[in-house]
């Protein structure tokens, strides 16, 4: 039975995915919120473990993100932008540390 490759995506805008390549993920640069949104839904029907997405665009796509957050796959992963950090993955991560362990421990 041959073992199952899974890809590591990452979507945003291009000057904050392209430096994304290097490290060897399949990067997406996308120009709008629709655009952004039929890429993850492509991605989630594929074999896309993970889906980085800048938190630019996570914040106008707030339904797609709340779609997988408590899915297996694909796990869409919030990451600052070139723009900077608006604190939304941060506060994603902390949530799900809390609904783990039961307490705040950031």
């Amino acid at each position: 039975m041959a073992a199952i490759s899974y890809k590591i995506a990452c979507i945003g805008d291009w000057q904050s995915v392209m430096g994304f390549r290097a490290l060897g993920l399949d990067t997406y640069p996308v120009t709008s919120p629709d655009e952004a949104r039929e890429t993850i839904a492509r991605l989630a029907k594929e074999d896309c473990a993970v889906i980085y997405l800048t938190e630019q665009l996570a914040a106008k796509l707030g339904d797609v993100v709340a779609r997988y957050k408590d899915g297996l796959k694909p796990a869409v992963i919030l990451i600052p932008g070139r723009e900077g950090s608006l604190g939304i993955g941060r506060s994603d991560i902390q949530r799900s540390i809390e609904r783990a362990v039961g307490a705040d421990i950031l």
